[in-house]
């Protein structure tokens, strides 16, 4: 019997264009094994998730498989293996019998993945209905059973002592309820997560009953497409380890795409690293890691910050390849030269050039930029009559400082009133009661003109900068409006220079003044709105998950960015994110926010050193590190003999 469940070979896909005809997929090949995990890592726009869509026969128009060979092996009931078949020849309705029964998958948005309009009761027991010839009554059974299996839904047991220690807790004198009566609130309990709709669901648990869903037909090959880069790092651990113990009870085999290789350390076997198209490096983890070869695997490899290295700047791809077209028109890797690498040292990565002048903590000699005091921020809660019968408190309490031209890391889980924080700091929101000093005057009491002075000093790069820009806009007028806005700048000509002046600094080019967003790559996107940050020339900018939805590589280097013009401008940053070793590298000191107050604040070195709170270890706890250690864990966990003591090339001893 072969132990192969996935043979790929020289795989092409193409997307042809009004302009010209893009390869996605350039003749790639690989192997899955049964019950092992492939991952394949890379940046946006190399092929990654265009090669799951080929697997599962889904490559939308106007793409198109023109090459190559899916071979799909199975098991007959009895084990024995069945005529190896090749995905890609079948017709619709022969891959539809494969789709989702033998081969399913996990998209990466589960809010845009789900039917919001459809209760997730429904959407699950109709991918159960779809391929095996079950009652209504059966699929409601099983989708029950698949969501207890993810943990979205408690088992029996735990729902009926849940019951019975709420009913002693009550203590109404009254004996306890007859074993019918418990069985009914058990199964009111099961029934009632079926009825929710994708809104009532967090990001984690949305992501469950996609896994759910995705498993309720029990495939042979699962392929989980980003499944947490939407997802706190703490969430992400929980759905990794859901992942690791599904694969392993049920002996599924699993394609794993992402384009953080901390997280490929932690559930994959083997690795692909795809390039415009290409597999230009695969292995088992241990070797990828251990001993990369390809110099775009160690710029992926590098650029990821770690909580147990401090530097001024993060290695890039850029750093350590360089892309160079043959005379022929085609273009090729070229490793640079090993006097300009990045060099490995005790100390970590030995940097060259571009370190900032900027000291590891601010002195603070003088009184601070921000002071914030007990704030309280609250959304109301609305009774019968449409009165406030309550609130519910975002943020309670909270009081720290921020000195000038020092990096605040705000850190925590989604819902923990980091955002909400920094949107009452600039007035974005009404706080309750509390104060906020900007440059000892009170931001709370200020209106109309003397505000809008203030909000030339304060300004703020969201979170998703697909978002952030207004698509019928051109990016030089978008970088131009707060000019516009504030009536600074002078007349045109002088607004222009300004803003070529800043695409410049940022790193774009000038020339692309008049272009529209959509024109732009995500990274690029977020640096039109630093520039457009910048552009009143502010004291105070807040980047609130300004990196969370960028590719490891391109994170990097807007991290570098923000840390240049940060000692050019002199700016005083609240760095905002739920992943600790972002905050770590770019931040002074470090608070800690946790359902809506500070846990710790503190410098950053000795909060991932010495953590004070339960909850900040567990923050740590959940980044995956990608070490060679945490690979031989986790390798040793599967039943995989220990691998050869070789020292981490990325780690400080």
């Amino acid at each position: 019997m072969t132990d192969h469940v996935l043979d790929v070979r020289n795989l092409q896909v193409e997307f042809l264009t009004d302009a010209r005809r893009v390869l996605a997929v350039n003749g790639i090949n690989f192997t899955l094994k049964r019950g092992q995990t492939l991952g394949i890592v890379g940046e946006s726009g190399s092929g990654k998730s265009v090669t799951s869509l080929a697997v599962m026969g889904l490559v939308p128009t106007p793409g198109r498989v023109t090459d190559g060979e899916v071979i799909f092996h199975d098991l007959a009931q009895d084990g024995s293996p069945l005529e190896p078949v090749d995905l890609v020849r079948l017709t619709p309705e022969q891959k539809r019998l494969y789709r989702g029964g033998q081969i399913s998958m996990i998209f990466q948005e589960p809010m845009s993945s789900l039917n919001p309009v459809y209760t997730c009761g429904f959407q699950l027991t109709e991918a159960i209905r779809q391929h095996q010839n079950v009652s209504q009554a059966e699929a409601r059974r099983q989708a029950i059973a698949r969501l207890q299996e993810v943990k979205l839904l408690p088992s029996d047991e735990e729902l009926r002592q849940r019951y019975l220690e709420n009913l002693q807790q009550l203590d109404l004198g009254q004996s306890l309820p007859g074993e019918k009566e418990v069985n009914h609130h058990i199964n009111q309990q099961k029934l009632a997560i079926l009825e929710r709709y994708p809104h009532e669901l967090s990001g984690g648990q949305l992501q469950r009953v996609m896994i759910a869903m995705a498993i309720s037909c029990n495939p042979d090959v699962l392929i989980a497409d980003e499944p947490t880069t939407a997802l706190d790092v703490t969430v992400q651990a929980t759905i990794l380890d859901l992942l690791r113990e599904l694969r392993d009870i049920r002996g599924m085999s699993m394609i794993f795409i992402t384009h953080d290789l901390g997280v490929i350390a932690e559930i994959a076997d083997t690795v692909a690293v795809m390039y415009n198209g290409k597999i230009v490096e695969s292995g088992d983890v241990w070797q990828i890691f251990s001993d990369p070869q390809h110099p775009y695997t160690k710029g992926l490899l590098a650029c990821r910050p770690r909580l147990d290295q401090t530097l001024p700047y993060l290695p890039t791809v850029s750093d350590f390849m360089e892309v160079v077209t043959a005379e022929n028109g085609e273009q090729a890797i070229k490793e640079k030269s090993p006097d300009v690498l990045p060099k490995v040292t005790d100390e970590g990565l030995e940097i060259r050039e571009k370190v900032t002048d900027k000291p590891s903590n601010v002195v603070k000699t003088s009184s601070p930029l921000i002071a914030v005091r007990n704030l309280q921020v609250g959304f109301p809660v609305q009774g019968v009559f449409g009165a406030t019968q309550r609130y519910i408190m975002a943020v309670d309490g909270v009081s720290f400082e921020v000195y000038s031209g020092e990096t605040l890391g705000l850190v925590g889980e989604s819902g923990c009133g980091k955002s909400t924080l920094a949107r009452t700091l600039l007035r974005l929101i009404q706080p309750i009661s509390g104060e906020i000093q900007f440059e000892n005057q009170d931001v709370t009491r200020l209106k109309g003109n003397r505000l809008r002075q203030l909000r030339r000093e304060m300004q703020i790069v969201f979170q998703n900068p697909y978002s952030s820009l207004d698509p019928r806009m051109k990016i030089g007028e978008a970088i131009a409006e707060p000019m516009l806005i504030h009536r600074v700048g002078g007349n045109q000509k002088v607004r222009r220079d300004r803003v070529a002046y800043l695409l410049e600094r940022v790193g774009l080019n000038p020339n692309w003044i008049n272009r529209y967003p959509h024109e732009f790559s995500g990274g690029q996107r977020q640096r039109v709105c630093i520039a457009r940050a910048l552009a009143l020339n502010p004291k105070f900018i807040i980047c609130d998950e300004s990196v969370s939805a960028l590719d490891v590589s391109v994170q990097a280097q807007v991290l570098n960015l923000l840390k240049e013009v940060q000692a050019e401008f002199n700016l005083t940053y609240i760095f905002i994110s739920h992943d600790l070793s972002v905050v770590k590298f770019m931040s002074d000191r470090i608070m800690v926010m946790n359902k809506g107050r500070i846990e710790e604040i503190g410098l950053a070195e000795n909060i991932y050193r010495e953590p004070e709170k339960e909850y900040t270890r567990q923050l740590i706890a959940s980044i995956p590190t990608g070490s060679l250690e945490r690979i031989q864990e986790q390798q040793a966990g599967r039943g995989i003999a220990p691998l050869s003591a070789v020292r981490d090339p990325w780690a400080v001893n």
